[in-house]
């Protein structure tokens, strides 16, 4: 290629939105004589730790609102919280090969969705947050691609353990789709839902095109109620009481996002997309340490009190109503190119977040406790952009096609919410870098990352297929890192494939683990048990000096097809997880004079990287057509090892075994029923609380299988039915409480027997 030709390539990487015409247009460009290869985001969807979540899957196992209803059956994936407490167990997020939700990417048409980074993180590393999965309506859905493993290294900070990438409908043909849910519960404690939505698109002119989602949905609380009778009776201070775990909390969805497409010419294509969505929740009476509390008589009888006996912040008085809102807003300008030498991917977007919420307690055993009927803000507003090229070429005599990238985040969080604890020390117990004074602390922090990456898919000979990866990040206050990758394919035969790779994936750290600002302050059995209260309780801060959580993730595996449509593969995994971020039990930074007279003493203590951790499995698949009209898929996750070398405690609620599976039956034309079923293996409770350390003494969860029946209806070209039974044997798990109840792994509900009706007329 003439130098000026590989001027102009790199100008293009650089600066994407100027030189489209530009590349276009130069006559100096040479067209490569070469067999192309796949780049390697194309090869990546073929690999074994990737999966596709189908437009026909949503059909065959309808979601009640949240898509990680759907992706929690794909293999090496559950729902946990960010560790091992339990705390907020019914608001599980998406977890990948047991790295925890934080270290989930999700990406919406390839743009990260950051929201959750606007809600405070406790002491144990979980938010009180839905998560990121819930912002897009499944009907609006094209497809959902699940990559897992050294694949997801690519992506940079927050895909450790994967990335879900939410791919929304294309406006490429006139068509609009109407559809009406519900879904109703058998339990009168547990919350019903309702959801509508509308899903239009068609040609603007000859060169543009528009889609618009508008969505509604509104999913009732549960009743407190639904756990009274997995909860044991306690006494303690406040008298002989029954403190209940909550149940699923409600949320109420307004979406609203609009596409305008333009067709520029043959080569460069641009999409202008604005978004809006409002999530306010129905509140369940959940906090980071327990439920509701009930009274219980002299012969053990709960008490159900009347409602204008309740305190206005109690959290009986409050179920069902919403006590907190996020609304999110993005917009964005996405540019695809396809030139004569490659092809090109670029966006930049705008992404804002405010969290509303009831005041609530910041620390201690209030912890997450609704305490105000007063609503405060926390915004969040983060800028994001990226360039990615593919091109194919030939060096040293072998085809191949080169990827360069480059990415830009820039977050900025105002908060003066949670910097509002004092600091219990004396006017001479100063700590370096920390204002003692919440009045005078700075609300606004900020954090950007730069990343540059370049890989290349490389076809060794006809049947091996080598890509190895470099990706280097710089984080203005955590410092740089290098993320390097190597995968590898070999076609042993004509249906055998053997799949590998290794690579260095890391997470940055959040702007509430850097902020020294950010204080936590605990008294009593809050403080670790090894360092027991002074006498003036126990501060946790910030730490402007962590460092990036890092992980070295293996796989190796193999899959088998053949033209019969039988596909089976097994994967092993192995991450060697360091660095991981947390406030466990390690000497405190500082013990200084407290308020109590300057005799007490306060422990002052900081977020800290735990020095090593190890996750371990294996995954599999089967898909099996037994008849033409007949097709079964089973898909399993092995969790070998999940332990936090540090403390020999797992590091998150995860089963040590699940298994997926599906039967499939055309029966007519116009009729598909649909049997599937998903089995939890037995989940080990931890023994010790990661707040503290202290010993805890629980069961572990036994294994359960959820069974669901479901039949799709196509009465004409126009309208269609889905009518579904889930958990059809009507299996119950309750939950106990969190791990600081001694509820061990029993943190969390499954819905019991539900029955769901919906309807889709499309024109």
């Amino acid at each position: 290629m003439p130098v000026n030709g590989k001027r102009i390539i790199l100008l293009g990487t650089l600066f994407p939105m100027l030189s489209a015409g530009v590349l276009a247009q130069s006559e100096e460009i040479e067209t490569l004589d070469t067999t192309v290869v796949q780049s390697a985001s194309e090869e990546l969807k073929q690999a074994q730790g990737v999966s596709i979540i189908t437009e026909e899957d949503f059909k065959r196992r309808p979601v009640t609102n949240d898509i990680a209803e759907i992706v929690r059956t794909m293999p090496g994936i559950n729902l946990t919280g960010n560790s091992s407490s339990g705390q907020y167990g019914n608001k599980r997020q998406i977890d990948i090969r047991g790295m925890g939700p934080e270290n989930t990417l999700i990406l919406i048409d390839g743009k990260p969705v950051l929201s959750r980074n606007s809600v405070k993180m406790g002491r144990s590393g979980e938010r009180n947050t839905q998560g990121d999965s819930n912002w897009v309506p499944a009907e609006a859905i094209e497809s959902i691609e699940v990559i897992r493993g050294p694949a997801a290294a690519r992506y940079g900070s927050g895909a450790s353990g994967g990335v879900i990438n939410i791919i929304t409908k294309s406006p490429d043909e006139a068509s609009t789709s109407i559809t009406a849910q519900t879904e109703l519960s058998s339990n009168k404690y547990e919350g019903d839902n309702r959801r509508f939505n509308l899903v239009t698109s068609a040609p603007l002119s000859e060169r543009f095109s528009h889609r618009t989602i508008v969505n509604y949905n509104e999913q009732d609380a549960d009743d407190p109620r639904v756990n009274l009778d997995a909860t044991d009776v306690t006494t303690g201070r406040g008298g002989t009481a029954k403190a209940v775990g909550a149940g699923r909390e409600g949320v109420e969805n307004i979406d609203v996002r609009t596409l305008v497409r333009f067709d520029q010419d043959d080569i460069n294509r641009w999409d202008f997309e604005a978004a809006y969505s409002r999530q306010g929740n129905r509140y369940a009476g959940d906090n980071a340490f327990q439920g509701v509390s009930y009274p219980v008589d002299e012969n053990g009888n709960v008490i159900i009190p009347e409602p204008e006996d309740l305190a206005e912040t109690d959290p009986q008085s409050l179920i069902g109503e919403e006590t907190l809102v996020m609304h999110r807003r993005t917009f964005g300008v996405t540019h695809n190119g396809e030139y004569d030498f490659g092809d090109s991917f670029s966006y930049i977007q705008y992404e804002s977040t405010s969290n509303s919420r009831l005041g609530e307690g910041s620390a201690g055993g209030g912890e997450g406790r609704i305490n105000s009927l007063e609503m405060t803000t926390i915004k969040l507003e983060n800028i994001t952009a990226k360039t990615e090229w593919n091109v194919p070429l030939t060096l040293g005599g072998f085809n191949q096609t080169a990827t360069f990238g480059a990415e830009y985040r820039k977050e900025t969080l105002d908060d003066s919410v949670s910097n509002q604890l004092s600091l219990n020390v004396v006017d001479d117990g100063t700590i370096p870098g920390v204002e003692t004074d919440p009045e005078n602390r700075p609300s606004e922090t900020d954090a950007t990352l730069v990343g540059v990456y370049v890989e290349d898919n490389i076809m060794l000979t006809d049947s091996i297929t080598l890509t190895p990866g470099l990706r280097f990040d710089d984080h203005s206050k955590a410092g740089t890192n290098l993320s390097p990758s190597l995968n590898a394919s070999w076609q042993a035969s004509p249906n055998i494939v053997v799949q590998g790779g290794i690579s260095r994936a890391f997470k940055a750290p959040n702007l509430y683990q850097l902020n020294p600002n950010y204080v936590y302050y605990t008294r009593g059995n809050g403080c670790p048990v090894d360092f027991s209260n002074l006498g003036g309780g126990c501060h946790i801060l910030g730490n402007p000096d962590l460092e990036h959580e890092t992980s070295v993730n293996k796989e190796i595996g193999v899959n088998y097809t053949n033209e019969e449509g039988l596909n089976a593969g097994i994967t092993y995994f192995h991450n060697d997880y360091k660095d991981k971020i947390g406030t466990g039990n390690v000497p405190p930074e500082y013990v200084l004079p407290g308020e109590e007279g300057g005799e007490a003493n306060v422990q002052v203590f900081q977020w800290f990287n735990v020095p090593e951790a190890v996750i371990s499995g294996l995954e599999g698949n089967l898909l099996f057509p037994v008849t033409s009209t007949i097709e079964w898929s089973t898909n399993f996750t092995v969790m070998l090892e999940s332990e936090d070398k540090s403390t020999g405690q797992p590091l998150s609620i995860v089963p040590d075994y699940t298994v997926n599976s599906l039967i499939s039956w055309q029966a007519t034309d116009a009729l598909e029923l649909v049997l599937s079923a998903q089995h939890y293996g037995e989940t080990e409770s931890p023994t010790a609380s990661v707040n503290s350390g202290a010993v805890i003494e629980a069961d572990d969860r036994e294994a359960y299988t959820i069974t669901n029946i479901n039949a799709i209806y196509a009465f004409d070209e126009n309208l269609s039915f889905n009518v579904s039974v889930k958990n059809l044997f009507n299996e119950s798990v309750k939950r106990e409480g969190t791990q600081a109840s001694n509820a061990g792994a029993n943190t969390f509900n499954e819905p019991e027997r539900s029955f769901l009706l919906s309807a889709t007329y499309q024109f």
